[in-house]
């Protein structure tokens, strides 16, 4: 990045020189000390009623007499922290969205001073507005030209504003490796390509990646991964990916990613409408690949594990049907009363294989249940521990990244909802409390460990119009992993 040290009020600002100028305002009046020329263009635009003071306001204007900026948009930003701030930058950016703005330089202006966590969310936003899906559509509008060029900020601001982009885009390199993986279609994003991009992670990053095979996960005992898979064409693979960048006996943090490539629900076949979307049930995965980028860009000092069971979940003459009982690693015996509730069945498996590790906390994430968003809509993840500090700590990171989630309970009483009269466990209850159902089946996996389970079946797309992957909980298991680096 290149910084400008400019006081925000100076002469500077009118001087600066890029292709669009993006103001955030922060302040209920002109803010003072504003250069003239964006000054006045400002009062006179709020005195005829086409700028308000509050959060979401917009105003542009084209070549602005007296400043050097081809162009200039001034964003209102409310009271500056994460969601009204993130808002009015993707609103600005809509703006410049056709036009042919390349270097874009920004500014906060009627506030006390940048903050790194303002700088982080600056740069994250400007990835995601600006993110385009080109990898199998030729067809696709060209990518967007704007890239942020220059912070203007007050010399004793730059250090923060430094930390906070230099986090910023890692979690945005982090997000976008996340949304390609789940936006590629399931004919390309086969278990076999999160595998390849664990591996080039591994290559380009330093990390040490090992990937089981059927064979592996056979001679281990993994009966319940297995079921899953065994309906597949496509071969499984059991994917570990190792970021060693705190102290040798330091017990690492694990990431568990549900890496369902495509869900058709096997026997239990789902609706045909919308099962295009399955190809997103990998999200999971995608996002502890993405974590593991973000992390490792940072050269954060923590031992980080990434496990990815990943499979196809596919009817065919060799899959597991309704009623099946299977044997899980931990030797417990599962009756598969839906094969349509397959992530648990795989994510039972890594469960138990990370306790090897020895874990100061394992998180699983997955596109678990479509109660999940029933009960919370699309705006947070779910999620669930019987643990108050770490689920704390999750709640803290998502709430600091922009990428909240909600605690669901776990109370005993759910886990009635599991009980079968030929195994020690079936894989569903009934309708009500799906998703706690869900996690409290994962929880039997659970017992020697710190545990959280994040269900983001809500959150790691959407749908319509603006179908496609959103690369969430990166934002959140990087605040996560890095509030635990010493």
């Amino acid at each position: 990045m290149d910084f400008k040290t400019q006081v925000a009020g100076s002469a500077g600002l009118a001087g600066v020189a890029a292709d669009a100028l993006l103001v955030l305002v922060a302040s209920a009046a002109v803010p003072e000390g504003l250069d003239d020329p964006l000054a006045e263009m400002l009062a006179a635009a709020a005195k005829e009623g086409d700028f308000a003071f509050k959060a979401g306001q917009t105003l542009y204007a084209y070549r602005l007499a007296g400043v050097k900026s081809s162009r200039v948009v001034f964003a209102h930003v409310g009271d500056g922290t994460n969601k009204p701030l993130r808002k009015a930058i993707a609103a600005s950016l809509a703006l410049l969205k056709d036009s042919g703005a390349a270097r874009l330089a920004v500014t906060l202006a009627g506030a006390a001073e940048w903050t790194a966590a303002q700088a982080e969310t600056l740069a994250t936003a400007v990835a995601e507005a600006t993110y385009l899906y080109r990898a199998t559509k030729p067809s696709a509008a060209a990518p967007s030209k704007l890239v942020l060029t220059s912070v203007v900020c007050a010399k004793a601001e730059v250090a923060a504003v430094a930390a906070g982009l230099k986090r910023g885009e890692a979690i945005a390199a982090g997000t976008a490796l996340a949304r390609e993986c789940a936006n590629r279609p399931g004919n390309v994003c086969t278990p076999s390509y999160l595998a390849e991009q664990a591996q080039r992670l591994g290559k380009e990053h330093g990390l040490k990646v090992e990937i089981l095979e059927r064979k592996d996960c056979e001679k281990l005992g993994m009966g319940s991964f297995l079921a899953v898979a065994q309906g597949s064409e496509e071969p499984l693979k059991f994917i570990v990916a190792r970021w060693n960048g705190g102290a040798k006996g330091d017990a690492p943090i694990v990431l568990v990613g549900k890496g369902i490539t495509f869900d058709t629900g096997g026997i239990s076949i789902k609706p045909s409408g919308e099962m295009d979307e399955m190809k997103f049930d990998m999200g999971g995965a995608a996002s502890v690949l993405g974590t593991l980028k973000a992390v490792a860009l940072l050269k954060a000092k923590v031992n980080l594990i990434g496990v990815i069971p990943a499979c196809e979940n596919m009817p065919s003459g060799r899959a597991v049907k309704p009623g099946d009982v299977v044997t899980s690693l931990s030797g417990q015996t599962i009756e598969v009363l839906n094969t349509d509730a397959e992530g648990r069945l795989i994510l039972c498996d890594a469960l138990t294989y990370v306790e090897r590790f020895k874990p100061a906390v394992t998180v699983d994430i997955a596109t678990l249940t479509g109660a999940c968003v029933i009960a919370l809509g699309h705006h947070r993840s779910g999620l669930f521990s019987p643990d108050d500090a770490l689920a704390a700590e999750l709640l803290t990171a998502g709430e600091q990244a922009g990428d909240p989630a909600w605690r669901m309970p776990l109370d005993e009483e759910y886990d009635e909802a599991l009980k079968s009269n030929f195994a020690d466990m079936g894989n569903v209850g009934g309708r009500a409390g799906g998703a706690v159902t869900a996690a409290k089946f994962l929880q039997r996996y659970t017992a020697k460990q710190r545990w959280a389970h994040l269900d983001i079946a809500g959150t790691a797309w959407k749908s319509g119009a603006a179908k496609g992957a959103t690369g969430r909980p990166v934002p959140l298991l990087t605040h996560f992993v890095l509030a635990r680096t010493k």
